[in-house]
């Protein structure tokens, strides 16, 4: 994957304010939400993630770490602050002095109408990557979805390890070694994403269908795959602040969703925790998760598609996003 100009979830630091120069016309094409509107949209975002940030942060003042929510902020780096943070998108005006202190990320700048994004062209690093993304979008939405994985990726994660060497060693596997090393054996291991795969252990690794590595993205991903439909969380933060906070929002609750799923049909066994296990080592059990698989495969279309529009926007040449 190319850099995408920002570090792995960051947005860009937001200087002090003062210095961004203002355009006498407003853009055409845009909208102009008035200080109300804007700020009940803020104030609804950040309602939103408050439910899922809160958590997370009490449990960490705790020094209580949570196998399942914490992925979501470990994995993918993006602070709860900026996860609260709204920002509207493209091709929308915010009215009022209260719009100013948008104009501490560069990304904004002022016009006739009030404070908005900045309709210049990308950098070039910022614009390789999204051209990239758009590919990879594109690429997984025309790929036909594989719903024979099983889920055993979390399986493979911990297949022939040492006790003290799982991730997760606080919480009991259901099954002992031999017999969790039987399973892994008796099915086929066909993961296609390689953030998963590089965690498999060494055993498990040339068991796996497909030799995966960082350029596998472009030939493997496809719309079966739970951490593919993870991805969209990650796409939708590394556009940040370009892209409207609620997309953000929409991607993470999806993949809070998918990370449960995923857990439930992990080997670990977290039902002190509330999570029933998703026996995917039985033939309901893999039933069960390709239902899930399946649903979130449609789930993941509309994303996948706002993803993809939003690159598009942000791609277009300044004179042309100008026009209505």
């Amino acid at each position: 994957m190319p850099n995408d100009g920002h570090a792995s979830g960051t947005m860009t630091a937001p200087p002090a304010s003062g210095g961004a120069a203002t355009r006498n016309d407003s853009p055409a094409g845009r909208s102009t939400l008035d200080p109300a509107a804007w700020q009940s949209r803020r104030r609804t975002h950040e309602l939103r993630v408050r439910a899922w940030t809160d958590p997370h942060q009490d449990r960490a003042s705790r020094g209580e770490p949570h196998p399942v929510w914490d992925f979501l902020f470990s994995y993918y780096a993006f602070r709860p602050a900026w996860l609260r943070q709204w920002h509207p998108g493209p091709d929308l005006i915010l009215a009022g002095e209260d719009a100013e202190a948008f104009l501490r990320w560069p990304e904004y700048e002022r016009t006739a109408g009030g404070v908005t994004l900045a309709t210049q062209a990308l950098p070039e690093k910022r614009r390789t990557f999204v051209l990239w993304l758009r590919e990879l979008l594109q690429a997984t939405q025309q790929r036909a979805p594989f719903f024979g994985c099983h889920g055993l990726h979390e399986w493979a994660m911990v297949y022939r390890q040492a006790p003290g060497d799982v991730r997760h060693a606080a919480w009991p596997l259901r099954h002992g070694p031999a017999q969790l090393a039987a399973i892994v054996e008796s099915l086929p291991l066909c993961c296609t994403h390689f953030d998963a795969f590089r965690f498999f252990t060494p055993d498990a690794r040339p068991r796996n269908r497909h030799a995966l590595d960082r350029t596998a993205a472009l030939r493997y991903e496809q719309r079966g795959c739970l951490h593919a439909n993870m991805d969209l969380y990650k796409w939708a933060f590394k556009l940040a602040p370009s892209a409207p906070s609620e997309l953000i929002a929409d991607a993470f609750a999806l993949a809070r969703d998918i990370r449960e799923v995923d857990m439930r049909a992990s080997p670990y066994d977290l039902r002190d925790l509330g999570f029933e296990p998703i026996p995917i080592e039985t033939p309901e059990g893999r039933a069960e998760y390709e239902v899930r698989q399946r649903e979130f495969a449609a789930r993941s279309e509309p994303l996948r598609a706002r993803l993809a529009a939003l690159c598009d926007r942000l791609l277009a040449p300044p004179d042309q996003s100008r026009t209505a």
